[in-house]
């Protein structure tokens, strides 16, 4: 069975990339098995998919994608997904009532996923949004980064995803996209919640522009 998870990850990985025609970048930073956080805007169900995929193969393994419960476990071919193919840390979203308790759980299942040697992708956004422009980012991820303050965060800049599966089509339409990978950094020292999500946002928009 492993030996079947693992061909499938691999056409599942060359197919979604030759769907997408993704090119990937690697600006002022290297592939490496170390543990990372990689950060992305969001704006496709491809997402996870395209940037799990288009790291190394030896990266691929120590990198576990956060995926939200009520989404990727709504049907068994989703559940798959993320269970066999991209050993995703599912959580739950939180809910209107009891936000702050299940915002904690979040977190905690989080790190428990990552232990001390997987990698994660991370959507701060918490959602999807039109492609054009980011939303601000959820907390969550300067609560990671307080957690682990040694840990490097590596931008990402996913490009076209939203016009290849526009929101609500179930089908691909093939395009050219993009993806890449900007310089890692870590939380800075006695730096505040505003301006760590301020500078993780903004490395985002940074590379739009190289």
């Amino acid at each position: 069975m492993k030996d079947l998870n693992e061909l499938v990850s691999r056409v599942l990985c060359w197919g979604s990339r030759t769907i997408a025609g993704v090119s990937a970048r690697w600006i002022d930073c290297e592939p490496s098995t170390r543990q990372r956080i990689y950060f992305a805007n969001h704006s496709s169900h491809l997402d996870i998919l395209i940037l799990w995929s288009s790291l190394p193969v030896e990266v691929r393994r120590v990198t576990r994608p956060i995926a939200a419960g009520d989404y990727w476990l709504k049907n068994k071919v989703r559940r798959f997904l993320v269970d066999k193919i991209f050993n995703a840390i599912i959580i739950q979203r939180p809910a209107s009532s009891g936000h702050l308790r299940d915002a904690i759980k979040a977190i905690n299942d989080t790190l428990s996923g990552m232990g001390e040697n997987y990698s994660l992708i991370i959507f701060p956004e918490g959602t999807r949004g039109t492609g054009y422009k980011m939303a601000s980012f959820k907390g969550g991820i300067y609560n990671l980064a307080k957690k682990k303050p040694e840990i490097e965060f590596v931008p990402v800049f996913l490009e076209n995803l939203n016009r290849i599966l526009p929101k609500g089509e179930l089908l691909p339409v093939p395009l050219i996209s993009s993806i890449s990978f900007g310089r890692p950094f870590k939380l800075g020292e006695g730096e505040s919640k505003k301006d760590f999500l301020k500078r993780a946002r903004q490395s985002i928009i940074d590379l739009q522009n190289i």
